[in-house]
């Protein structure tokens, strides 16, 4: 497994459509959230500042996807 950090918006939505991608894992930190795509090759992940860009990335996930929530520690 690959991990690729990803720094385009609309390429994070491209790769959760995919049939290979697995999961998202969603991890809220105290200054930013980043998104984890997992496929079967390759960990995509994409670090997101803005909160209006935080709503909408998870608005457009497919519904097929498992969805994982985690909470920064510290």
């Amino acid at each position: 497994m690959f991990a690729v950090l990803v720094h385009v918006f609309s390429l994070v939505c491209l790769i959760a459509v995919q049939k290979d991608a697995k999961s998202v894992k969603i991890k809220k930190n105290k200054d930013n959230v980043k998104f984890k795509v997992q496929s079967s090759r390759y960990l995509y992940t994409l670090v997101i500042i803005d909160k209006g860009s935080q709503r909408k990335l998870k608005q457009s996930l497919p519904p097929r996807m498992e969805l994982k929530k985690k909470k920064g520690v510290r």
